[in-house]
């Protein structure tokens, strides 16, 4: 029988306090969240709104949005837990009609965030939304640490990034520079 594994929201510096209006605390059961952007006008959407959608993925205790989540082993009561604070959200903040609709979409949701956690436990997710022709796409990508440094770089510039992106699909192979963007002066994270 296989554990249950689910996305948890994590803050490996405190970016997302700044890039998002706000920001999931860490620890947090996480879920891709894109429902919130079915009726925004996407394209112009700006500043954090825009970053919300770019790259966060939806806390469900505070419907905040975290950058980069982490896959944790659950049990069914924190699981049903989470369907249940989500639910409560649909109905009170998002309009549902009753809780027992809540719930199911909740759990679909749940259920969807669950299908991501395929790597290995303690492994980073990180999430890109896009809008192309009039639909919402999601790509999510499996972020691992680096191995041995880079052959002739000196100690301090053998690991510049702490993290690489390995292609799980066969789009290009993309790259985050977390360091980079933690240390550009002037920077709010927004043109990701």
């Amino acid at each position: 029988m296989s554990s249950l594994k689910l996305p948890r929201t994590i803050r490996l510096d405190p970016s997302d306090t700044f890039v998002f209006a706000q920001a999931a605390e860490p620890g947090e059961w996480a879920v891709a969240g894109s429902f919130l952007f079915w009726d925004a006008n996407v394209p112009l959407l700006e500043g954090k709104e825009r970053t919300a959608f770019r790259s966060g993925f939806l806390g469900v205790t505070s419907l905040g949005f975290s950058t980069l989540v982490v896959v944790s082993e659950a049990t069914p009561t924190e699981r049903d837990a989470a369907v249940e604070d989500l639910a409560r959200h649909l109905c009170e903040r998002l309009g549902a009609p009753s809780l027992d609709v809540a719930r199911v979409a909740a759990a679909e949701e749940i259920e969807f965030a669950g299908s991501l956690c395929q790597p290995a436990i303690g492994s980073v997710i990180a999430l890109h939304r896009t809008f192309e022709d009039g639909e919402i796409r999601e790509a999510f990508r499996t972020l691992h640490q680096r191995g041995p440094g880079v052959a002739g770089a000196d100690k301090l510039h053998a690991h510049a990034r702490a993290f690489t992106f390995v292609e799980t699909d066969d789009e290009p192979e993309e790259r985050a520079d977390l360091i980079g963007m933690a240390t550009t002066p002037g920077s709010k994270g927004e043109g990701r």
